[in-house]
């Protein structure tokens, strides 16, 4: 308040903005109606400030006209947003704060926020890195157009390891593109497990960015984890646990100690259940169709179109599955992949025909991962009566 003068000259000579003479740089909140928005603070005398609550200072709210003085600390006031910014941060000692690209732009309002520290706090400011949107949906994110929730939402769902990979994984100059409603959630995770791998030293398909280790370190939220260690923890895949998740009488814990090989450790068990959680929740708000199940009894009448080549494909599949006895999704997959590839079926036609054998329905999720879900028995079964030109089909009925 005593530097409202310089902060007032910032203003106009940093941005252009002009404010009306005698403008200080504080909201008050007005004793009269309550509101902070509508007040102009005039006349500070080093103990209290005067307002007017204007009837038309702003927009999108209607001041009641109430003119006094008030004291404007013990939570009567709060500081404009630019200063407040830079109080901030020599209150909390910050070296370092990026900030979106339009608040970067020149004259802006980080602009302003840096000249006020150093004029008005007499401390350089932090170190600017200013970053792309998050997109939401395909929408910028924005807290002021209603649009917070959705980063309130993503918060309360990612484990914050895997919100903390969301943002670290790229350079800061490249937007974010974040769909709850679509593959980004178990396309994340996968990615994230992808990177804790080769932060092990183990190998993974694909290419890696630069320095996957430092990626993988800075996403765990302890600082002094080792990220060798940690990387070659056990995490179950996403879009397993999301099928086993849908699948009645399934013991995912010891499921998922069979894929590992080996009983879970504390901290596996714990990423576990968090990533189960997530999966329900997912499943239960966000998740396309094609991610949820309900396989049948009996043989769906779907499978009654299926193609000879298609039904002579599922009589090798099974033959394959009681020949190599797959347990993992990836070996499901493989194996999939393989036996269209031996019987001169294209991929596309071979998913079809497991997916109408299963599900009634011509797609749905990763197939391996599905059958991996899946009782062995069941799947057998039901590949072998697709697979047969004489088996009668059923209506579908949910399984129990």
């Amino acid at each position: 308040l005593d530097h409202a003068a310089t902060i007032l000259e910032i203003y106009a000579t940093v941005s252009t903005v002009c404010h009306r003479a005698g403008w200080l740089p504080v909201h008050v909140i007005c004793e009269a109606c309550g509101r902070i928005g509508t007040t102009l603070a005039t006349e500070w005398d080093g103990r209290e400030v005067g307002y007017a609550c204007l009837p038309d200072l702003v927009a999108w709210a209607h001041g009641c006209g109430n003119r006094g003085r008030v004291s404007p600390f013990g939570g009567n006031s709060k500081l404009v947003w630019n200063v407040e910014w830079a109080a901030r941060w020599g209150i909390l000692g910050v070296t370092i704060e990026g900030c979106g690209k339009d608040l970067a732009t020149a004259g802006g309002s980080r602009d302003r926020s840096d000249a006020v520290s150093r004029q008005v706090f007499e401390r350089e400011p932090p170190r600017n890195v200013p970053y792309e949107f998050l997109n939401i949906g395909g929408k910028k994110m924005s807290t002021s157009k209603g649009k917070g929730a959705s980063a309130h939402v993503m918060a309360e769902l990612l484990p914050s390891e895997v919100l903390r990979f969301l943002f670290l994984r790229h350079k800061p100059r490249r937007a974010l593109e974040f769909d709850p409603e679509g593959d980004t959630v178990p396309g994340l995770f996968d990615e994230f497990d992808r990177i804790a791998a080769a932060a092990a030293g183990r190998p993974v398909r694909g290419e890696l960015p630069p320095d996957p280790q430092r990626i993988f370190r800075a996403s765990l939220v302890d600082a002094l984890a080792d990220p060798v260690a940690e990387g070659g923890r056990f995490r179950p895949a996403f879009r397993h646990l999301a099928l086993l998740a849908q699948v009645p009488g399934v013991d995912v814990p010891a499921t998922m100690a069979a894929e590992k090989g080996g009983e879970l450790d504390d901290v596996e068990r714990s990423i576990l259940e968090e990533r189960t959680n997530v999966a329900r929740v997912w499943l239960g708000t966000f998740a396309p169709d094609r991610y949820r199940i309900e396989v049948s009894e009996a043989l769906p009448e779907e499978a009654a179109g299926l193609a000879d080549e298609q039904r002579a494909y599922l009589s090798a599949l099974a033959e394959g599955v009681e020949g190599e006895s797959p347990t993992a999704g990836d070996a499901w997959q493989d194996l999939i992949f393989r036996t269209a590839k031996a019987q001169g079926v294209p991929s596309p036609e071979a998913f079809t025909a497991l997916y109408l054998a299963l599900l009634g329905r011509p797609n749905g999720p990763r197939a391996g991962w599905l059958l991996a879900s899946l009782d062995r028995d069941l799947v057998l079964v039901r590949l072998r009566q697709a697979g047969s030109v004489a088996q009668a089909v059923a209506p579908a009925g949910p399984t129990t």
